[in-house]
């Protein structure tokens, strides 16, 4: 027996049915399931309303010898302070298609919702992306102008407070997973990123070291 429980992420296999990765990943000899929020793993707006959604999931986790202790949602959460273009639109609903300014309305709901989601489900951490505003600027030429970078993190902590506001509501914390296209990719970033949400509780970091 292990210290810790060992799970696995299934945004990878989000091309399989939920029930399918269950099996999948017990037969495998996993303890338990990182819900990815797409595919049919689990729905955020289903779970955000609906205790009974999240019942059934845990009902099944728990037929396959499985539990979860975090969901994510990368790929919403990318949306949220990304420059939309053409790539981003794959990861939003249909119908926001070609609207940059609906995509990242429908992506700041779709992170709120994933914080009631994961309060109702009974987990405390949602793991995923924020965006960036200034990733693009990274390689420094042209020069960044003077307050460039600053107005970038304005950018993020104004976008984003309000959804770890609803995040910390819910008891649940978000887990930015450092990585390169995010307001954090680095040490020194990730310092600038808590302190432009003034150290906000509900905000924190998952560390991958697969990016090492």
């Amino acid at each position: 027996q292990m210290a810790r429980p060992v799970t696995i992420f299934t945004g990878q296999w989000a091309d399989l049915s939920f029930v399918d990765v269950c099996k999948l990943m017990a037969g495998i000899g996993y303890d338990g399931l990182e819900l990815a929020c797409w595919g049919d793993h689990f729905d955020v707006v289903e779970g955000a309303k609906s205790k009974s959604y999240c019942e059934d999931k845990q009902a099944t986790l728990a037929e396959h010898g499985l539990k979860t202790w975090a969901i994510s949602n990368h790929l919403a959460g990318q949306l949220v302070c990304d420059p939309i273009d053409e790539r981003h639109y794959a990861f939003a609903p249909s119908s926001c298609k070609g609207n940059p300014a609906a995509t990242k309305a429908w992506a700041v709901q779709a992170m709120k919702d994933t914080a009631c989601a994961a309060a109702n489900l009974g987990v405390k951490t949602v793991c995923g992306f924020t965006g960036s505003p200034i990733w693009h600027l990274l390689y420094s030429f042209p020069p960044c102008l003077p307050g460039q970078l600053d107005a970038g993190y304005r950018e993020f902590a104004d976008t984003w407070k309000p959804i770890l506001d609803v995040f910390a509501e819910n008891g649940v914390r978000f887990a930015l997973e450092v990585h390169p296209t995010e307001i954090a990719f680095d040490i020194a970033s990730a310092q600038r990123a808590i302190e432009a949400v003034g150290g906000h509780p509900a905000f924190g970091f998952n560390f991958d070291p697969s990016h090492l």
